[in-house]
């Protein structure tokens, strides 16, 4: 029978793909580490197993332990199989930036979560790792694995993902890319990579606001600043970061990140994380300058299915004001615009009275209403227009809205470019947006005001 023992033998080994349509026009070959396909889906899991197997044998951990860790979410997942396969309970301490994904995962994997807030500054009692340690002096037999000066975790990439790439590219490898945040991927790979060939370029990818790029070209730190890209960049230098194995770091965009993240999906079917969009974005800019000789390695950090609900959703993108600009419809405003209790689609039918109207747009605090019947567009009313008229006849608050209605909003496809419903709105209150025949939202001249770019380009 063919079979592994454990699901822990599955780490590592995770192969090489080559990048077409995102690499046109380079001279060089960018291939991509395809650390999502370990059964974590991160390159963490490489560093859970490690840690925790060197634990183990230097009695750190004992039967029945519990292993406790500060964690943007990849990690705990890594500590968490080898803990669910050896026996241990977890508790990791995250911030909330993490995806709500991670922390699901990780709860499914049999694992306590604690969440702490994202302000807290290095040395605070509520900063996440202050508090993961303060959890492991509290629990008793526990083991705090430390992964940010932990020297199992680089050592791990040293005996694993080095040697691995170096026999997968017959050691024709020219610059390795990887991101810096406890520092083991990049410290460990680099050491390796720079014994076989020492002319190897070790590229660091960072987020702007984290400390590694000025850190490496100054030898000091500046105060960092907020970014949104998950599980690299940092506020401090850990000791797992060993800088003089870096040649070099390449900060890269929210924007880009999430971008490149989102089309190694698209054109190269490869479904990641934020991450690996950075990676990607440093491994591009090197290769362009490269020729046929030059072999650059990323690693794909994770997978994407950990970020649906951040930088892979339209919404939360359009959110945090870095949706591109051609993914801007009339579906996505309509369907993300805030609506509280009230129905999405607020309209009445023609047969509907004048009063009933009324009622409605006084419920929900609007001042217009499209006129829809059987589905279709026929008219709108307007409170003011409405009102007025009902000062001079107050028998029309018993007419049907047919008698009164004014001509009906235009409508839009739910993939129509918000400059076409920004110029629609300039003459008119409301446009209505439709799918497969459907009146499936609307948008007025407020909801605009969240747009970026709205006023066309």
């Amino acid at each position: 029978m063919n079979y592994y023992e454990n699901i822990l033998h599955l780490i590592g080994r995770t192969p090489l793909v080559r990048l077409n349509r995102l690499a046109a026009g380079l001279k060089a070959t960018v291939l991509a580490k395809m650390e999502s396909l370990n059964p974590g889906y991160s390159v963490k899991d490489r560093i859970g197993v490690s840690m925790i197997d060197a634990a183990e044998r230097e009695g750190a951990l004992k039967p029945g332990g519990t292993v406790i860790e500060a964690t943007s979410g990849n990690t705990g997942i890594g500590l968490a199989l080898a803990a669910a396969v050896r026996g241990y309970r977890c508790i990791f301490v995250m911030t909330e930036k993490a995806s709500v994904e991670k922390v699901r995962y990780l709860k499914a994997l049999g694992a306590d979560v604690v969440v702490v807030p994202a302000t807290a500054k290095p040395g605070m009692p509520d900063h996440y790792v202050e508090t993961a340690r303060r959890i492991a002096r509290e629990t008793p037999n526990s083991f705090y694995p430390d992964q940010y000066s932990n020297p199992n975790n680089p050592e791990a990439h040293y005996r694993t993902t080095g040697p691995e790439l170096w026999e997968q590219t017959e050691g024709r490898i020219t610059h390795f890319v990887a991101g810096l945040g406890t520092g083991g991927t990049i410290s460990g790979t680099g050491r390796f990579l720079k014994e076989k060939n020492p002319e190897v370029r070790i590229v660091g990818a960072d987020p702007y606001g984290s400390v590694f790029k000025t850190y490496k070209e100054t030898g000091h730190t500046h105060e960092a600043t907020p970014y949104l890209v998950e599980g690299i960049g940092q506020e401090i230098i850990p000791a797992n970061v060993h800088i003089r194995y870096v040649d070099e770091v390449i900060n890269v965009t929210d924007r880009e990140s999430f971008e490149l993240s989102r089309q190694l999906g698209r054109q190269e079917g490869i479904f990641c994380g934020g991450s690996t969009g950075t990676n990607l974005a440093a491994a591009l800019r090197v290769a362009r300058d490269l020729d046929e000789s030059g072999v650059v390695v990323f690693i794909v950090c994770d997978t994407g299915e950990h970020y649906l609900t951040k930088h892979h959703s339209d919404e939360w993108l359009k959110e945090k004001r870095l949706l591109e600009p051609q993914k801007m419809t009339a579906g996505l405003i309509s369907s993300t615009k805030a609506v509280g209790e009230r129905p999405r689609v607020l309209s009445v039918a023609p047969a509907q009275t004048v009063s009933e109207a009324l009622a409605e747009m006084n419920k929900y605090g609007v001042t217009q209403l499209p006129v829809i019947e059987e589905g279709r567009s026929v008219g709108s009313v307007r409170e003011n227009r409405l009102l007025g008229k009902v000062l001079g006849d107050r028998d029309l608050l018993s007419s049907p809205v047919a008698e009164v209605m004014e001509a009906a909003f235009p409508v839009v496809d739910v993939d129509t470019h918000s400059t076409k419903v920004t110029q629609l709105l300039h003459g008119n209150p409301a446009v209505l947006v439709e799918e497969f025949g459907r009146i499936t939202g609307i948008i007025t001249r407020h909801d605009m005001l969240d747009v970026p770019n709205s006023g066309g380009r």
